[in-house]
């Protein structure tokens, strides 16, 4: 048993777990005022809430008890995790995995094929609680995460902090500045310590890890 609220567009072959709730009201709205569009072969597991006023592309796949709040655009091939909560006003490109446990702040951009890990967590507010962001006016912006780049566990990524295109954050990374595209970065606070390049595949598999990567960019 689920319940769907008025004004949800569901494409074709789009299946709804048990005990899901799809086009939910933002605070201040009413059934039905903003619609939700959830495209072609959605897979939506159960416990899941989706607020209305979202578009939400083909293939589209959450986890079970997964919170996605109004305001959001996501691509098509985006998979959400187990327990993510999703908060509103992100644009989210195609091919975006966020996995299991992870929190996002409001507004922020992540590009196509990003890959956000477990537990990873979003800020967008320099000064909590500042009455200035509570206006719905952030002062620095949530941040930015570039094309192809990685976010590994249990990373924390602070207000308007851009991350570079094809960059790896290392597990349980706090990135309190911007990381340059192509590089690696750990620690607390994190820094950049070698180029993707120079990362080594330690099983052999391969001559260096994401050299299968190559040939789409």
């Amino acid at each position: 048993m689920h319940k769907i609220y008025e004004n949800v567009s569901l494409g074709e072959d789009v299946k709804i777990g048990e005990y899901c709730v799809i086009g939910m009201p933002p605070s201040g709205s009413s059934d039905g005022e903003l619609a939700l569009r959830i495209g072609d072969n959605a897979i939506i597991r159960p416990l899941s809430v989706i607020y209305s006023g979202s578009e939400i592309g083909d293939n589209f796949q959450t986890g079970t008890h997964v919170y996605v709040r109004e305001g959001n655009k996501i691509g098509d091939n985006v998979k959400i995790g187990s327990g993510a909560k999703i908060e509103h006003g992100h644009t989210i490109g195609n091919n975006v995995s966020i996995h299991t446990a992870c929190i996002l702040g409001e507004f922020s951009t992540i590009e196509d094929n990003a890959w956000i890990g477990p537990d990873t967590i979003f800020l967008n507010d320099l000064h909590p609680p500042c009455a200035h962001h509570r206006d719905g006016k952030p002062c620095v912006g949530a941040p930015i995460i570039r094309r192809n780049a990685k976010i590994g566990a249990r990373c924390t990524i602070l207000p308007g902090v851009e991350i570079g295109e094809n960059s790896l954050i290392a597990a349980g990374s706090l990135v309190t500045k911007n990381v340059p595209q192509n590089c690696v970065v750990m620690g607390s606070p994190a820094k950049v310590v070698k180029k993707i390049e120079e990362l080594k595949c330690i099983q052999g598999y391969f001559k260096r890890p994401y050299e299968w990567e190559d040939e789409q960019n």
